[in-house]
Formats: structure tokens, sequence, C-alpha cells
């Protein structure tokens, strides 16, 4: 066994997976899984730097981590950052932060590269349970949404600028947001699709599966759980009716009204309603271009691939 210590610092959270890595199986043991929002990105789509905050909160975090890492006897660590970080001229701030912190070289990543590790992470158990592919793997995060489509490796994948921070910022000011706001975002996400489309082919998908904290979330609401429950969530199989209705009734709440939700996460009640609004236009796609019925919800995603890749 190798344990191994997976980061992923995107827009809006930083998570931290200490696993136990079986080479033989290729499966990981979760020995610890946390996740905390940070809000990196917050303002950077406006002033093109990361805040004083947001980058202390971050890094504060990610000592928090490193302590973690030692006390358990992580063998290997790796550190991936996303949207925000590779969007913002002040990143070699941040990375400078990381590596004294952390004592490894963290690294700012391509959306192609976050892409494929999402899709590693979400799909080896998937496939390896005989799933039906082609599958489409769609990561709704902060600042950025990847969509990848593949079967035992990415055939072709796209990120786009279309994140839950992101789109809330730039749009959804009102609460709840105006119908012209709501508008507004709407075609945006909507244009970016089109980009997708472009790339990645979106008909004959056999599975379409949906991670990250969006996804989870509005799963938790279809599935009226009383709490958060990773392992309820994990690998729930949901009608694209019930989860498109969910993501109407999340965008048209109030911040009080989302607060009041049982399973939500109080760093997610003012972007979800965003986040919401893309992962409905995604499914929207495949269910015009594949007839799809149904969509997979994944808890395994860019922090499992992470992990993976350390083997």
């Amino acid at each position: 066994m190798t344990r191994v210590g997976a980061i992923d610092c995107g827009t809006h959270s930083i998570r931290l997976l200490v696993a136990d890595v079986d080479p033989a199986s290729g499966r990981l043991v979760d020995v610890v899984r946390r996740m905390e929002i940070v809000r990196l990105g917050e303002g950077v789509d406006r002033t093109g730097r990361i805040g004083e905050q947001g980058m202390a909160r971050t890094l504060a975090m990610t000592a928090e981590y490193a302590r973690t890492c030692s006390d358990l006897g992580v063998d290997r660590v790796r550190f991936v950052a996303t949207s925000a970080s590779r969007d913002a001229a002040n990143r070699d701030e941040f990375v400078d932060g990381v590596r004294t912190r952390l004592g490894v070289e963290p690294e700012v990543v391509e959306g192609s590269v976050e892409a494929g590790l999402s899709f590693a992470g979400a799909t080896r158990e998937l496939v390896a349970d005989g799933l039906a592919g082609p599958f489409v793997v769609v990561d709704i995060g902060g600042g950025s949404t990847e969509v990848v489509r593949g079967t035992s490796s990415v055939e072709a994948s796209l990120s786009v600028d279309v994140g839950c921070v992101r789109l809330t910022e730039r749009y959804l000011a009102s609460d709840p947001p105006s119908e012209d706001e709501v508008l507004a975002a709407r075609a945006d996400v909507e244009q970016a699709l089109d980009q997708v489309a472009e790339v990645v082919p979106l008909d004959g998908v056999g599975t379409l599966v949906g991670l990250a904290g969006t996804v989870t979330t509005v799963a938790a609401v279809v599935l009226d759980l009383s709490t958060y429950d990773p392992a309820r969530i994990h690998r729930a199989v949901l009608g694209v009716d019930q989860v498109r209705d969910t993501c109407d009734r999340l965008l048209a709440m109030s911040r009080a009204q989302r607060a009041a939700l049982a399973p939500m996460h109080p760093g997610r009640v003012d972007v979800i309603g965003a986040g919401a609004l893309v992962w409905w236009a995604v499914i929207d796609r495949l269910v015009e271009r594949s007839g799809l019925t149904e969509v997979v919800v994944s808890e395994h995603d860019i922090l499992d691939g992470i992990a993976f890749s350390l083997l």
C-alpha cells in the first residue's frame, strides 16, 4: 500500500484526500476526505487578481492540510490548482505561498489536465462495474466547467469559463435573481455549451456523470436528505426531470430559502443557483442529443484522479 495526499484547490473550495492506494487492484481506501470553502477566486473575474482575504484563507488551510499529511505519514503529495489560480495575475505569489507551507511544488493546471483528472477519478470504478459508455463527465466548479467524453480514457474535452462563482458575480445580484439576470446568465452558459458541442461529441452517450459540489448538492435536495450524506449521494441514479425541476427551484429561491434546506452547506447558499443553472443546461443538451433519461452522481472526481496519478 502507498499512502498519498491529494489536494484540489479550486475557485470556491479546497479539498484534501488522504488515501491508501492498492497498486494491485488500483482502488483507493479513504483515510481522510475534507472540504473547506475558502473562496480563493472571489473577485478574480472582476479584478484579474486573487484577493488578500481569499489568498490568506487558502494558504492557512494549505498549512493545516500539510500538518494532516505529515501526521498521517503520507508518502507522496500532489497539489493541483485550477480555474481561479490560472486566471490570476498574481498566481506566482499564491504558488510561492503554497510551496512554503506544503513543501511540494504546486501545479496550476490547464483545463485539459483538469478534465483528464476528473474523468479518471469519476469513471475508474464505473468502467470496472460495467456501466454503459461512452461517458460524458461534467465537473461544475466555481470558475469553470469541464466536459469530458471517453470510455476507458479521454477522447475529447473542453473547459469553459462558466462556474457557479463566476456566473453569480457576473449576473445574479438580486435575491432571488431577476428574470433578466437569469436570462443573461443562461445566454452565457448556452454560448459556452455551443463551444463544447464543437469539440466534444454529445451524440450516442451511454452515461452522463455529474461531479462536484453543485451536482452533489442538487442530488441531496432531489433525494430529500435530512443531512448531507455522501454515501447516499455517491452513485445515485436520478431521473433527468427530477434534477431539472430541482435546479429550477433552487435558482428561483431566495438565499434564506436555500439556507433552510437541510443538506445545504452554508458556503454554497449564494452560488448554488448559478451552478444549478449550468447543470440544467448540460442535462438539457444531453437529453436532446443522446436521449438520456437518467444521470449518475459521483462523489469521486478530480480529487480521486489526483490520488490515482500518484501511483
